[in-house]
């Protein structure tokens, strides 16, 4: 289904979130240099590192997406690490392999024994103090779809309609948020714009 999304809608992921500039000010501030984006879709934050020079990795379950990275790479004169992979499997990554990793409105897409999977996984493969910027719907995004929507779980709804026809969200609150990354000393928590939960932290290994 995410290829049938990219195919149709990939030219409208051009746009960075718009806390991108203050996360990588931070992390040009702390000396970090390579970073995982996962779930990088057609590219726009993959684009917006490398031009800042980190060492860019990019993982995404989609065969289109990232065809449309590589072209953009490409178009752009820049480089980054691209692996098809899934954000809910152990990721193609040794331990402790990232000083950030960054996940814009992904990982929320499922049942929430997967996303708590794919959390796990972000803390194995970031080094210690390493840091995390990751966004997931708020409950009144699901307001903003236009389109029927199924109950299949607590906080889990799937559109029966729409663009994103058949593919779950969990809905996170700020207290499940905090709890479900309660191994990262939170350097900011907020609710975007487009109504998704942001947090900003710093891995405290074996905390």
């Amino acid at each position: 289904m995410w290829e049938d999304i990219f195919k149709e809608k990939g030219r409208v992921f051009l746009k960075p979130q718009e806390d991108m500039s203050e996360v990588i000010k931070l992390m040009k501030k702390e000396g970090l240099e390579k970073v995982l984006d996962l779930g990088c879709g057609t590219g726009r934050h993959i684009i917006m590192l490398a031009k800042a020079g980190f060492d860019v990795y990019g993982t995404d379950i989609s065969e289109e997406g990232l065809k449309q990275t590589k072209a953009w790479l490409k178009k752009e004169g820049l480089t980054a690490n691209l692996k098809k992979a899934s954000c809910y499997e152990k990721f193609p990554f040794n331990d402790d392999f990232f000083d950030a990793v960054i996940s814009i409105q992904v990982i929320h897409h499922n049942y929430i024994d997967k996303v708590r999977y794919s959390i796990s996984e972000i803390e194995r493969v970031l080094k210690p103090n390493g840091v995390a910027f990751v966004t997931v719907s708020a409950p009144k995004w699901k307001k903003k779809i236009k389109a029927d929507l199924k109950i299949v779980a607590p906080r889990t709804y799937i559109p029966t309609e729409g663009g994103e026809k058949d593919i779950p969200h969990y809905m996170y609150t700020k207290k499940l948020m905090k709890k479900d990354f309660k191994n990262f000393k939170v350097l900011d928590f907020h609710r975007d714009s487009r109504e998704h939960y942001c947090i900003l932290g710093k891995f405290r290994k074996n905390h």
